[in-house]
């Protein structure tokens, strides 16, 4: 009976440099530790601006299989978050190419919230399904930058960096999705997060 090769353990500590220093190396498991560590959040911005679990799945598989295969030109030092959002962000981009055909948005029942009540169960259901329209209504270009800043809360750097865009146009889009956002949603049911700065001071 044949068993499964013993992962050589990752480097102790946690320590994300040592981890992309290791992958670099060719060690398998440290970029093990990086998919760990950042697939859940790839994946969930993904499906923001795909609304389809199978094309964020796919997307996220792409992306840190790039990412593998990129990894040794990255640059030590660097922001690796913002550079695996870079590349998620492109072959999302490059999926949208390659299938413009299709355009309208179909409801789904991907985001069926855990409910403690069934009395609180439709009138919850009925909310998230307002913000989530709100949300998806927005120009992906704009909920790609909002979901990074509420969900990731990058710094307007950091999203000009996965975006490949400037720091001021990060903001900008941000800041009309926002907008966007505020004109068809009641206070109470923006996203945390979703309020801006400015409104806040």
């Amino acid at each position: 009976m044949t068993r499964e090769p013993v992962p050589t353990p990752p480097p102790a500590g946690g320590d994300e440099a040592e981890w992309i220093r290791a992958a670099q190396g060719g060690d398998r498991s440290a970029f093990a530790q990086l998919i760990e560590r950042y697939w859940d959040r790839v994946y969930r911005w993904l499906y923001h601006l795909t609304r389809d679990r199978h094309s964020a799945e796919d997307l996220t598989q792409e992306t840190f299989l790039r990412a593998l295969a990129a990894i040794k030109s990255f640059r030590t030092g660097s922001n690796f978050r913002a550079w695996i959002f870079r590349i998620g962000h492109n072959n999302f981009v490059n999926q949208k190419r390659t299938e413009r055909r299709t355009k309208h948005q179909l409801p789904d029942d991907a985001q069926a919230p855990d409910l403690n009540s069934a009395e609180s169960a439709a009138e919850n259901r009925e909310t998230l399904e307002v913000v989530r329209r709100a949300v998806d209504d927005l120009p992906s270009d704009f909920r790609a930058a909002l979901m990074l800043r509420v969900d990731e809360e990058m710094s307007f750097r950091e999203i000009a960096k996965a975006l490949g865009t400037t720091e001021e146009t990060a903001r900008w889009r941000v800041f009309k999705a926002r907008q966007k956002l505020m004109k068809v949603l009641s206070p109470e049911l923006l996203p945390p997060g979703a309020v801006s700065e400015e409104a806040k001071e």
